[in-house]
């Protein structure tokens, strides 16, 4: 099992380390292990929060996402991304851009470094109301209760998680974003390019978050009504409703899980110019760390790891909240990758012992319970 749901990873680490020490050597091979480290300490609560969604699409779906998804992930976000970024915000094209991250590797950082409000404000507004919907939503199985409980009261107002992000934004746009900091340690006055960024990091996660729910919810209760259909299309032949529906469902939660591992991509990507400014040791590290990620992402959910720890879910949610906060910070201030890293582990960490402890806590009331039952049997004389 471990083998089969991890054998690409182990592949593309072997090869990946291999193309560095061909790259730049052995120093270059230690600089990839460092950054497939650190990409994969700071999306670990990225794995747990995409295996709760992947566990709802099927086999066809979940090989799409180990595939193509692989391709966006690696590619896309960890070697087009960032020479996009640069083209963007210099104003030159492509070819260009890509020359300059080639040949002049401090210029190209100093481009990335500047372009650094911007991606922050997206990437944390995206994130933010991913935790704001989800500690608003009323559960069933709740973790920190005299937390959860209120804001689930809360949450039955309207619009409140978006109400709330927005005003996280105003509040980032003129405090943090007036003083943004600038390659070279230096400040400049960021807030307009911050909001803009921060609203349209917020459209994209009402617009594609929006649709997959929807068509989520469509499909649900099409299954609801299945028995009443089956009758209809047996008669007229037809009987792709349902899988049409499965089919754009699954597409757009394809799409949201793409735009959430982006989102999660930005500080990996950030965080790895304070190891390295060359672009090709970055992709073949946080490539690797991508890979990592969607295998522990399957495994999580071929082993049902959050239906038997059921707070890890929770913990990966509230290390995103944080993970908002701190994209927010970083428009003025450095914060160290290490301390990114430790915050989403610990919170995991926490969130997995505190579910091992409700398991335990569980299978001994049950004990109990049968204990009971066999005391009563043998009173009773049966």
């Amino acid at each position: 099992m471990l083998l089969k749901t991890f054998g690409w990873s182990f592949a593309v680490t072997a090869l990946g380390l291999v193309a560095a020490v061909f790259y730049g050597g052995w120093e270059a091979l230690g600089i990839v292990a460092i950054l497939t480290v650190l990409e994969i300490s700071l999306s670990f609560d990225n794995a747990v929060v995409n295996a709760g969604i992947l566990k709802k699409m099927n086999a066809f779906w979940q090989k799409i996402f180990l595939t193509i998804g692989v391709l966006i992930a690696v590619f896309g976000m960890r070697l087009v991304f960032p020479v996009v970024i640069v083209a963007v915000s210099a104003k030159m094209g492509p070819v260009e851009a890509v020359d300059l991250a080639l040949n002049n590797k401090d210029r190209y950082q100093e481009l990335v470094t500047d372009a650094h409000p911007s991606i922050a404000a997206f990437g944390g507004m995206f994130l933010l109301m991913i935790f704001l919907d989800f500690i608003f939503e009323d559960r069933d199985i709740q973790w920190l209760r005299w937390i959860e409980r209120p804001l689930a009261k809360l949450g039955k107002v309207d619009m409140l998680s978006v109400c709330i992000a927005l005003i996280v934004l105003l509040i980032t746009s003129f405090t943090f974003a007036v003083h943004a900091h600038q390659h070279g340690g230096g400040h400049v006055d960021k807030a307009q390019t911050v909001l803009v960024s921060g609203i349209a990091g917020l459209i994209t996660y009402m617009v594609v978050g929006g649709l997959s729910g929807y068509f989520e919810d469509k499909l649900e209760e099409d299954e609801e009504r299945e028995h009443e259909e089956e009758e209809e299309a047996a008669r007229t032949g037809k009987k792709r409703s349902a899988v049409a529906l499965a089919g754009k469902a699954a597409f757009f939660m394809f799409l949201y899980l793409e735009v959430l591992d982006a989102s999660f991509s930005f500080d990996g990507v950030i965080g790895a110019f304070a190891i390295t400014n060359d672009i090709v040791l970055m992709a073949l590290g946080l490539g690797i760390g991508a890979m990592y990620v969607r295998s522990l992402t399957v495994y999580l959910v071929r082993q049902g790891t959050l239906d038997d720890y059921v707070y890890l879910e929770h913990g990966a949610h509230y290390a995103i909240g944080a993970l908002a906060v701190i994209l927010m910070v970083t428009i003025q201030y450095q914060i160290n990758e290490v301390i990114t890293g430790l915050v989403g582990v610990v919170l995991i960490a926490w969130s997995f012992w505190s579910s091992v402890r409700r398991n335990r806590a569980l299978a001994a009331a049950e004990g109990k319970a049968q204990d009971s039952d066999e005391k009563t049997e043998v009173s009773s004389g049966v």
